[in-house]
């Protein structure tokens, strides 16, 4: 299957070894789009697990898996990046009543220990 992440490869060779956690995402790019296939999946076990450690009492697992359920997670497309901890993008989807919709964010990410973790977003028009 290709990748949800949209980065033209299969999940295999994408990002379906950082969910299975056989390796953590060398980059913020690579985090956020492995967090964009975990909401395609589903996967909020691991999108609660990239969240930076001091904003997770903000989340919690069950709405993690349910936002990514509820919606059809259509495209990503990165637009910007404009530092090492900072991506740009647009994600695509369709939502519980049919309507096309756009999630655009500027994300920040912190490395931790030498993992990626997932800070906080700037919602974008």
């Amino acid at each position: 299957m290709n990748c949800p992440c949209c980065s033209g490869k299969s999940y295999e060779d994408c990002c379906q070894p950082y969910h299975t956690k056989e390796k953590f995402p060398p980059t913020a790019e690579a985090l956020m789009r492995s967090r964009f296939s975990a909401f395609a999946i589903p996967n909020g076990e691991y999108l609660w697990e990239t969240t930076s450690p001091n904003k997770r009492q903000f989340h919690n697992k069950k709405s993690l898996q349910e936002w990514g359920e509820i919606n059809e997670w259509t495209k990503l497309e990165i637009v910007d990046k404009p530092s090492t901890n900072k991506v740009e993008f647009k994600a695509f989807y369709i939502d519980e009543d049919g309507n096309e919709q756009l999630h655009h964010e500027l994300s920040q990410f912190k490395m931790i220990q030498n993992r990626w973790f997932y800070v906080t977003g700037e919602f974008l028009d």
